[in-house]
Protein backbone atom coordinates (compact mmCIF):
# COMPACT_ATOMS: atom_id res chain seq x y z
CA UNK A 1 0.00 0.00 0.00
CA UNK A 2 1.31 3.45 -0.95
CA UNK A 3 2.02 5.62 2.08
CA UNK A 4 0.20 8.91 1.58
CA UNK A 5 2.03 12.18 2.09
CA UNK A 6 -0.17 13.32 5.02
CA UNK A 7 0.16 10.18 7.14
CA UNK A 8 2.97 11.37 9.41
CA UNK A 9 1.34 14.77 9.84
CA UNK A 10 -1.98 13.19 10.85
CA UNK A 11 -0.27 11.02 13.47
CA UNK A 12 1.58 14.03 14.84
CA UNK A 13 -1.50 16.27 14.97
CA UNK A 14 -3.66 13.62 16.64
CA UNK A 15 -1.53 14.01 19.78
CA UNK A 16 -2.79 17.57 20.16
CA UNK A 17 -6.32 17.91 18.74
CA UNK A 18 -8.94 16.24 16.60
CA UNK A 19 -7.86 15.86 12.98
CA UNK A 20 -10.27 16.41 10.11
CA UNK A 21 -9.27 15.06 6.70
CA UNK A 22 -11.25 16.41 3.76
CA UNK A 23 -10.77 16.23 0.02
CA UNK A 24 -12.35 14.95 -3.19
CA UNK A 25 -14.46 11.84 -2.98
CA UNK A 26 -12.47 8.59 -3.61
CA UNK A 27 -9.13 10.39 -3.23
CA UNK A 28 -8.08 7.97 -0.46
CA UNK A 29 -9.27 9.55 2.81
CA UNK A 30 -10.71 6.33 4.26
CA UNK A 31 -7.69 4.30 3.15
CA UNK A 32 -5.40 6.83 4.83
CA UNK A 33 -7.44 6.66 8.03
CA UNK A 34 -7.39 2.87 8.07
CA UNK A 35 -3.61 2.88 7.64
CA UNK A 36 -3.33 4.92 10.85
CA UNK A 37 -5.77 3.14 13.16
CA UNK A 38 -4.37 -0.09 14.60
CA UNK A 39 -7.67 -1.84 15.26
CA UNK A 40 -10.60 -2.00 12.87
CA UNK A 41 -12.90 -1.66 15.87
CA UNK A 42 -11.78 1.96 16.06
CA UNK A 43 -13.41 2.70 12.70
CA UNK A 44 -17.01 3.96 12.74
CA UNK A 45 -18.76 4.72 9.46
CA UNK A 46 -22.04 6.64 9.61
CA UNK A 47 -23.25 4.80 6.47
CA UNK A 48 -23.09 1.42 8.25
CA UNK A 49 -26.27 0.91 10.33
CA UNK A 50 -24.55 -0.88 13.23
CA UNK A 51 -21.88 1.83 13.39
CA UNK A 52 -24.51 4.58 13.20
CA UNK A 53 -26.39 3.02 16.10
CA UNK A 54 -23.20 2.87 18.18
CA UNK A 55 -22.44 6.52 17.40
CA UNK A 56 -25.91 7.73 18.38
CA UNK A 57 -25.91 5.67 21.60
CA UNK A 58 -22.33 6.80 22.29
CA UNK A 59 -21.28 3.15 22.63
CA UNK A 60 -17.75 3.93 21.47
CA UNK A 61 -14.89 1.43 21.20
CA UNK A 62 -12.49 0.95 24.09
CA UNK A 63 -9.60 1.84 21.76
CA UNK A 64 -7.58 5.02 22.30
CA UNK A 65 -8.14 6.21 18.72
CA UNK A 66 -11.58 6.74 17.24
CA UNK A 67 -12.14 7.29 13.53
CA UNK A 68 -15.48 8.75 12.42
CA UNK A 69 -16.10 8.42 8.68
CA UNK A 70 -18.96 10.25 6.91
CA UNK A 71 -20.28 11.56 10.23
CA UNK A 72 -20.93 14.91 8.58
CA UNK A 73 -24.13 13.30 7.23
CA UNK A 74 -25.50 13.41 10.79
CA UNK A 75 -27.44 16.66 11.22
CA UNK A 76 -25.94 17.45 14.63
CA UNK A 77 -22.45 16.19 13.92
CA UNK A 78 -20.70 19.39 15.03
CA UNK A 79 -22.27 19.38 18.49
CA UNK A 80 -21.71 15.63 18.74
CA UNK A 81 -17.98 15.90 18.05
CA UNK A 82 -17.64 18.91 20.33
CA UNK A 83 -19.17 16.93 23.19
CA UNK A 84 -17.05 13.86 22.50
CA UNK A 85 -13.86 15.92 22.29
CA UNK A 86 -14.52 17.96 25.43
CA UNK A 87 -15.26 14.82 27.43
CA UNK A 88 -12.63 12.42 26.11
CA UNK A 89 -9.75 14.34 24.51
CA UNK A 90 -7.45 13.73 27.48
CA UNK A 91 -7.56 9.96 26.90
CA UNK A 92 -8.62 9.50 23.28
CA UNK A 93 -7.55 10.65 19.83
CA UNK A 94 -10.25 11.54 17.30
CA UNK A 95 -9.87 11.32 13.52
CA UNK A 96 -12.68 12.51 11.24
CA UNK A 97 -12.84 11.99 7.48
CA UNK A 98 -15.35 13.49 5.07
CA UNK A 99 -15.95 15.75 2.16
CA UNK A 100 -16.93 19.35 1.54
CA UNK A 101 -18.76 19.98 4.78
CA UNK A 102 -15.57 19.56 6.80
CA UNK A 103 -13.82 22.09 4.57
CA UNK A 104 -16.61 24.60 5.15
CA UNK A 105 -15.74 24.72 8.86
CA UNK A 106 -12.57 26.64 8.01
CA UNK A 107 -14.69 29.56 6.84
CA UNK A 108 -17.22 29.58 9.66
CA UNK A 109 -17.35 30.77 13.23
CA UNK A 110 -18.14 27.24 14.36
CA UNK A 111 -18.02 26.07 17.96
CA UNK A 112 -15.45 23.45 16.96
CA UNK A 113 -12.85 26.13 16.26
CA UNK A 114 -9.70 25.54 18.27
CA UNK A 115 -10.47 21.85 18.74
CA UNK A 116 -9.23 20.43 15.44
CA UNK A 117 -6.58 20.55 12.75
CA UNK A 118 -7.83 20.41 9.18
CA UNK A 119 -5.81 18.67 6.48
CA UNK A 120 -6.78 18.47 2.80
CA UNK A 121 -5.90 15.29 0.90
CA UNK A 122 -5.18 15.72 -2.81
CA UNK A 123 -4.81 13.28 -5.72
CA UNK A 124 -1.60 11.38 -6.35
CA UNK A 125 1.27 13.42 -7.74
CA UNK A 126 4.63 13.03 -9.47
CA UNK A 127 6.58 13.13 -6.22
CA UNK A 128 4.20 10.89 -4.27
CA UNK A 129 4.44 8.25 -6.99
CA UNK A 130 8.20 8.64 -7.43
CA UNK A 131 7.79 9.46 -11.14
CA UNK A 132 11.07 10.37 -12.84
CA UNK A 133 10.49 9.68 -16.53
CA UNK A 134 8.44 11.69 -19.03
CA UNK A 135 6.59 8.55 -20.18
CA UNK A 136 5.38 7.95 -16.63
CA UNK A 137 4.22 11.56 -16.40
CA UNK A 138 2.18 11.07 -19.58
CA UNK A 139 0.70 7.93 -18.04
CA UNK A 140 -0.37 9.98 -15.00
CA UNK A 141 -1.82 12.55 -17.40
CA UNK A 142 -3.94 9.87 -19.08
CA UNK A 143 -5.05 7.91 -16.01
CA UNK A 144 -5.50 10.74 -13.51
CA UNK A 145 -4.36 11.09 -9.92
CA UNK A 146 -7.15 9.20 -8.15
CA UNK A 147 -5.93 5.85 -6.78
CA UNK A 148 -8.50 3.53 -8.37
CA UNK A 149 -8.11 4.57 -12.03
CA UNK A 150 -4.36 5.17 -11.72
CA UNK A 151 -3.58 1.76 -10.28
CA UNK A 152 -5.92 0.06 -12.76
CA UNK A 153 -3.25 0.90 -15.36
CA UNK A 154 -6.00 0.87 -17.99
CA UNK A 155 -7.12 3.88 -20.03
CA UNK A 156 -10.48 2.20 -20.64
CA UNK A 157 -11.08 1.59 -16.95
CA UNK A 158 -9.91 5.12 -16.16
CA UNK A 159 -12.43 6.58 -18.62
CA UNK A 160 -15.24 4.46 -17.21
CA UNK A 161 -14.32 5.48 -13.68
CA UNK A 162 -14.17 9.16 -14.63
CA UNK A 163 -17.60 9.09 -16.27
CA UNK A 164 -19.20 7.40 -13.26
CA UNK A 165 -17.36 9.70 -10.87
CA UNK A 166 -18.62 12.89 -12.53
CA UNK A 167 -22.18 11.57 -12.48
CA UNK A 168 -21.87 10.63 -8.80
CA UNK A 169 -20.64 14.11 -7.86
CA UNK A 170 -23.47 15.83 -9.71
CA UNK A 171 -26.34 13.58 -8.64
CA UNK A 172 -25.29 12.75 -5.06
CA UNK A 173 -22.59 15.01 -3.65
CA UNK A 174 -24.05 18.28 -4.96
CA UNK A 175 -27.55 17.53 -3.68
CA UNK A 176 -26.11 16.71 -0.26
CA UNK A 177 -24.81 20.28 -0.07
CA UNK A 178 -27.89 22.10 -1.32
CA UNK A 179 -31.28 21.48 -2.89
CA UNK A 180 -30.99 21.69 -6.68
CA UNK A 181 -34.14 21.86 -8.76
CA UNK A 182 -32.54 21.45 -12.20
CA UNK A 183 -30.02 18.59 -12.06
CA UNK A 184 -30.15 18.16 -15.83
CA UNK A 185 -28.70 21.62 -16.45
CA UNK A 186 -26.18 21.18 -13.66
CA UNK A 187 -25.01 18.03 -15.43
CA UNK A 188 -24.77 19.98 -18.69
CA UNK A 189 -22.57 22.49 -16.87
CA UNK A 190 -20.31 19.68 -15.64
CA UNK A 191 -19.95 18.46 -19.24
CA UNK A 192 -19.24 21.94 -20.61
CA UNK A 193 -16.65 23.07 -18.07
CA UNK A 194 -13.77 20.73 -19.06
CA UNK A 195 -13.75 22.27 -22.55
CA UNK A 196 -13.10 25.71 -21.00
CA UNK A 197 -10.06 24.83 -18.89
CA UNK A 198 -7.11 27.14 -19.47
CA UNK A 199 -9.11 30.25 -20.35
CA UNK A 200 -10.75 32.84 -18.10
CA UNK A 201 -14.22 31.59 -17.23
CA UNK A 202 -17.02 33.81 -18.51
CA UNK A 203 -20.10 33.32 -16.36
CA UNK A 204 -22.18 35.42 -18.76
CA UNK A 205 -21.27 33.23 -21.74
CA UNK A 206 -22.03 30.06 -19.76
CA UNK A 207 -25.30 31.55 -18.55
CA UNK A 208 -26.39 32.17 -22.11
CA UNK A 209 -25.35 28.66 -23.20
CA UNK A 210 -27.32 26.99 -20.40
CA UNK A 211 -30.22 29.48 -20.32
CA UNK A 212 -30.05 30.03 -16.56
CA UNK A 213 -29.82 33.11 -14.38
CA UNK A 214 -26.42 34.58 -13.49
CA UNK A 215 -27.13 34.05 -9.78
CA UNK A 216 -28.05 30.40 -10.36
CA UNK A 217 -24.92 29.67 -12.38
CA UNK A 218 -22.70 31.37 -9.79
CA UNK A 219 -24.31 29.24 -7.06
CA UNK A 220 -23.77 26.05 -9.08
CA UNK A 221 -20.09 26.85 -9.58
CA UNK A 222 -19.74 27.39 -5.83
CA UNK A 223 -21.34 24.00 -5.20
CA UNK A 224 -18.96 22.28 -7.64
CA UNK A 225 -16.08 23.88 -5.74
CA UNK A 226 -17.45 22.74 -2.38
CA UNK A 227 -17.68 19.12 -3.51
CA UNK A 228 -14.10 19.22 -4.83
CA UNK A 229 -15.06 18.79 -8.46
CA UNK A 230 -13.39 22.03 -9.58
CA UNK A 231 -11.33 24.83 -8.12
CA UNK A 232 -11.05 28.40 -9.36
CA UNK A 233 -8.02 30.68 -9.39
CA UNK A 234 -8.32 34.46 -9.14
CA UNK A 235 -5.95 36.69 -11.11
CA UNK A 236 -2.87 38.18 -9.54
CA UNK A 237 -3.53 41.76 -8.48
CA UNK A 238 -0.62 44.14 -7.93
CA UNK A 239 -0.07 47.89 -8.23
CA UNK A 240 2.90 47.05 -10.46
CA UNK A 241 0.70 45.66 -13.23
CA UNK A 242 -2.56 46.49 -14.95
CA UNK A 243 -4.13 43.19 -13.99
CA UNK A 244 -7.65 42.06 -14.73
CA UNK A 245 -9.74 42.13 -11.58
CA UNK A 246 -12.51 39.55 -11.76
CA UNK A 247 -11.87 36.93 -14.45
CA UNK A 248 -11.17 33.57 -12.82
CA UNK A 249 -9.76 30.40 -14.35
CA UNK A 250 -10.98 26.99 -13.29
CA UNK A 251 -9.50 23.49 -13.17
CA UNK A 252 -10.69 19.97 -12.34
CA UNK A 253 -9.32 17.65 -9.66
CA UNK A 254 -9.92 14.86 -12.19
CA UNK A 255 -7.86 16.31 -15.03
CA UNK A 256 -8.70 13.39 -17.34
CA UNK A 257 -12.02 15.12 -18.03
CA UNK A 258 -10.19 17.82 -20.02
CA UNK A 259 -10.21 16.80 -23.71
CA UNK A 260 -7.41 18.96 -25.18
CA UNK A 261 -3.96 17.66 -24.25
CA UNK A 262 -2.32 21.04 -23.63
CA UNK A 263 -5.14 22.20 -21.36
CA UNK A 264 -5.11 18.81 -19.59
CA UNK A 265 -1.39 19.15 -18.92
CA UNK A 266 -1.93 22.68 -17.58
CA UNK A 267 -4.68 21.26 -15.35
CA UNK A 268 -2.33 18.56 -14.02
CA UNK A 269 0.25 21.23 -13.10
CA UNK A 270 -2.48 23.32 -11.45
CA UNK A 271 -3.49 20.41 -9.21
CA UNK A 272 0.14 19.82 -8.23
CA UNK A 273 0.68 23.47 -7.32
CA UNK A 274 -2.57 23.71 -5.38
CA UNK A 275 -1.62 20.55 -3.49
CA UNK A 276 1.66 22.20 -2.54
CA UNK A 277 -0.03 25.45 -1.44
CA UNK A 278 -2.58 23.58 0.69
CA UNK A 279 0.13 21.38 2.21
CA UNK A 280 2.21 24.40 3.21
CA UNK A 281 -0.85 26.12 4.68
CA UNK A 282 -2.37 23.11 6.48
CA UNK A 283 0.82 21.59 7.87
CA UNK A 284 3.06 24.62 8.49
CA UNK A 285 0.71 27.60 8.64
CA UNK A 286 2.36 29.29 5.68
CA UNK A 287 0.26 31.85 3.80
CA UNK A 288 0.47 30.25 0.36
CA UNK A 289 -1.93 31.02 -2.48
CA UNK A 290 -2.19 29.98 -6.11
CA UNK A 291 -3.16 32.57 -8.73
CA UNK A 292 -2.70 33.22 -12.43
CA UNK A 293 -1.56 36.36 -14.24
CA UNK A 294 -3.48 38.23 -16.90
CA UNK A 295 -3.43 41.96 -17.60
CA UNK A 296 -5.50 44.37 -19.66
CA UNK A 297 -3.03 44.03 -22.55
CA UNK A 298 -3.82 40.28 -22.63
CA UNK A 299 -0.43 39.19 -21.39
CA UNK A 300 -0.93 35.95 -19.49
CA UNK A 301 1.12 33.46 -17.45
CA UNK A 302 -0.48 30.24 -16.27
CA UNK A 303 0.37 30.27 -12.57
CA UNK A 304 1.76 32.39 -9.78
CA UNK A 305 2.44 31.15 -6.27
CA UNK A 306 2.11 33.84 -3.61
CA UNK A 307 3.82 33.66 -0.22
CA UNK A 308 2.46 36.16 2.29
CA UNK A 309 0.65 37.79 -0.66
CA UNK A 310 3.93 38.41 -2.52
CA UNK A 311 4.71 36.64 -5.83
CA UNK A 312 7.26 33.89 -5.17
CA UNK A 313 7.09 31.86 -8.38
CA UNK A 314 5.67 32.17 -11.89
CA UNK A 315 5.07 29.07 -14.02
CA UNK A 316 4.23 28.83 -17.73
CA UNK A 317 3.19 25.46 -19.18
CA UNK A 318 4.04 24.26 -22.69
CA UNK A 319 3.48 20.92 -24.36
CA UNK A 320 6.98 20.83 -25.88
CA UNK A 321 10.23 22.81 -25.96
CA UNK A 322 9.97 26.30 -27.43
CA UNK A 323 11.09 29.90 -27.10
CA UNK A 324 10.74 31.67 -23.79
CA UNK A 325 7.34 33.24 -23.25
CA UNK A 326 7.56 37.04 -23.69
CA UNK A 327 5.06 37.37 -20.86
CA UNK A 328 7.53 35.72 -18.47
CA UNK A 329 10.15 38.23 -19.61
CA UNK A 330 7.74 41.07 -18.95
CA UNK A 331 6.97 39.86 -15.43
CA UNK A 332 10.66 39.28 -14.67
CA UNK A 333 11.13 43.05 -14.89
CA UNK A 334 8.20 43.67 -12.57
CA UNK A 335 9.07 41.03 -9.96
CA UNK A 336 12.87 40.55 -9.99
CA UNK A 337 12.90 38.58 -6.72
CA UNK A 338 10.53 35.85 -7.91
CA UNK A 339 11.49 32.55 -9.57
CA UNK A 340 10.40 31.96 -13.17
CA UNK A 341 9.86 28.61 -14.84
CA UNK A 342 8.75 27.47 -18.28
CA UNK A 343 7.96 23.77 -18.08
CA UNK A 344 7.07 21.35 -20.86
CA UNK A 345 5.22 18.05 -20.88
CA UNK A 346 7.34 16.36 -23.54
CA UNK A 347 10.34 18.67 -23.92
CA UNK A 348 13.86 17.73 -22.81
CA UNK A 349 15.54 21.13 -22.70
CA UNK A 350 16.88 22.24 -19.31
CA UNK A 351 18.65 25.59 -19.07
CA UNK A 352 18.41 29.10 -17.66
CA UNK A 353 18.16 32.18 -19.90
CA UNK A 354 19.99 35.47 -19.52
CA UNK A 355 16.78 36.80 -17.92
CA UNK A 356 17.03 34.06 -15.25
CA UNK A 357 14.02 32.16 -16.58
CA UNK A 358 14.43 28.40 -16.11
CA UNK A 359 13.34 25.99 -18.86
CA UNK A 360 12.74 22.52 -17.48
CA UNK A 361 10.92 19.26 -18.28
CA UNK A 362 7.72 19.15 -16.26
CA UNK A 363 8.54 15.77 -14.73
CA UNK A 364 11.64 17.23 -13.10
CA UNK A 365 9.91 20.47 -12.09
CA UNK A 366 7.02 18.69 -10.40
CA UNK A 367 9.38 16.57 -8.33
CA UNK A 368 10.03 19.75 -6.31
CA UNK A 369 6.53 19.63 -4.84
CA UNK A 370 4.76 17.26 -2.50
Amino acid sequence: MLKRYLQDQVIQDLRKKMVFISGPRQVGKTTLARSIIKNSASYLNWDIPAHRQAILKRQLPAENLWCFDEIHKYKNWRDYLKGIYDEFHQDHQILVTGSARLDMLRRSGDSLQGRFYHLRLHPLSVRELGIKQADDLLRLLKLGGFPEPYFSNSEVEARRWSTDYRSLLVTQESTAIETISDLARLELLSLRLPELVGSPLSINALREDLQVAHKTLSRWLEILEKIYMIFRLPPLGSPLIRAVKKEQKHYHFDWTLVPERGARFENLVAVHLLKWAHYQRDCFGEQMDLRYFRDTDRREVDFCILHNMQPEMFVECKWSDGPTSPHLKYLRKKFPEADFFQVSATGTGEFITDKRIVHMPAVKFLQKFI
